[in-house]
């Protein structure tokens, strides 16, 4: 990796967390709403508030702190760019940073949200926990895959309880995966204030709204990390305009990776007295300052908001004795965002049922039901670049055509 731009931040380390800091290590056992009380209490000092832990795309666990500051920032933030202070209902996890940020946002307003009853997300749950609000200024924050089985679901017309519990909503944050044009038409079509929200944990989850940054955030894209050029940074303006690696900053940006000196010092930079975080995707903005995400800088694939490597997915495909060559890749697939596809090189040049599931079996075991490749392919060769590296574009395109397997369990994402 060249030099980076800036000087690193110095990681947090445990030694210096207070003892009332929120940590969250996995999904949390007991109400949620618990919680509320001990983050009030970090929430009124300075300093780190919240551990979110995150495998993050190669799957190393980190934990990331989320000081009171940042987490202020953005909650105050999102008040500004929606309808103000409000009341929130929680129907995502509350160890992930949207549910996180649900109850801290909460806090902040004063308010207390409602949860969704236990269980997968289905319709009629949402329907039942809207009911229960109470508050005249309403917000929730879904993934995609949520929306679409309330407006799009795969048996039947939207239902109609729902839509109409989504409509009393001031604001409908949207992150975690891609949100496809056409859900978001769906949407739009309903009269639904929907908001598609971009960020990570790093930055306190979504930073940037419907492509354009909240008021305390600055947005770069940075062409191979350019450390002799800090006008990307530095500029007056708060965008650059072009294509590269997305950098976030602004006061929303968390503390750095908890006793994670290199870690912290590869992804969060000081600027010209900036925090910045460096981000694995890559994006464009353009003249007037809107974001586009283009995809990640590595082989990770979204699918319905879970993450999915297609490397260690490969390597598990190959690990089969009667595969001679294989290659997974994301395609578009309209109720997860995308999904895992793989082309399979047979040694014998048959790819049959019995094989599939030998597959299906081995990277499930390996890799739980989420990686499990929902689209197969059966090739002769790889397409391949003239380098000899596999050419995934090439590959995602053979996708196109209806004769694609999709026999596959689906991903088991709520």
């Amino acid at each position: 990796m060249s030099e980076l731009p800036g000087k690193p931040l110095s990681a947090p380390t445990s030694d210096n967390v207070p003892w009332d800091t929120v940590a969250f290590d996995g999904p949390v056992t007991g109400d949620p709403l618990a919680l509320l009380e001990p983050l009030d209490r970090a929430l009124a000092r300075p300093g780190p508030a919240v551990i979110v832990s995150t495998s993050g795309s190669t799957g190393r666990p980190k934990k990331t702190v989320l000081t009171t500051e940042a987490l202020t920032a953005s909650g105050r933030a999102t008040e500004r760019a929606t309808a103000g202070p409000g009341q929130w209902l929680l129907c995502l996890p509350a160890h992930y940073v949207a549910g996180v940020q649900v109850l801290a946002r909460s806090v902040l307003a004063g308010t207390t949200p409602v949860l969704m009853a236990p269980g997968p997300f289905t319709p009629e749950g949402f329907a039942r926990a809207v009911s229960e609000m109470n508050h005249e200024t309403r917000y929730v924050s879904v993934v995609p895959t949520q929306l679409q089985r309330i407006l799009d679901p795969a048996d039947g017309a939207p239902h109609r309880e729902a839509v109409n519990a989504l409509a009393r909503f001031d604001a409908i944050l949207v992150g975690g995966s891609a949100l496809s044009p056409a859900l978001a038409q769906r949407a739009s079509d309903a009269g639904l204030t929907l908001i598609s929200t971009y960020g990570m944990s790093e930055t306190c989850g979504g930073c940037v709204y419907n492509g354009r940054p909240l008021d305390t955030v600055r947005i770069r894209t940075v062409p191979n990390d350019a450390a002799d050029d800090l006008s990307h940074f530095t500029s007056p303006s708060s965008h650059g305009p072009g294509e590269g690696r997305i950098w976030l900053g602004g006061h929303v940006v968390a503390g750095g990776y908890l006793d994670d000196p290199r870690q912290t010092g590869e992804h969060f930079r000081v600027i010209d007295g900036q925090r910045w975080y460096r981000t694995d995707d890559l994006g464009s903005i353009d003249d007037d300052g809107g974001l586009s995400v283009l995809g990640r800088t590595d082989d990770v694939i979204n699918t319905g908001g879970i993450k999915v490597s297609a490397g260690v997915v490969t390597a598990a495909l190959t690990s089969h004795p009667r595969v001679r060559g294989a290659l997974v890749v994301p395609v578009p697939d309209a109720e997860w965002g995308h999904a895992v596809a793989a082309l399979v090189v047979p040694r014998d040049g048959e790819f049959t049922n019995e094989l599939r599931r030998e597959l299906t079996d081995l990277v499930r075991e390996h890799h739980g039901s989420p990686a499990v490749p929902k689209y197969w392919r059966c090739v002769a060769e790889l397409p391949l670049l003239s380098t000899g590296k596999p050419d995934r574009l090439a590959a995602a395109q053979l996708f196109d055509t209806a004769d694609a397997d999709a026999d596959a369990p689906r991903p088991e994402n709520g």
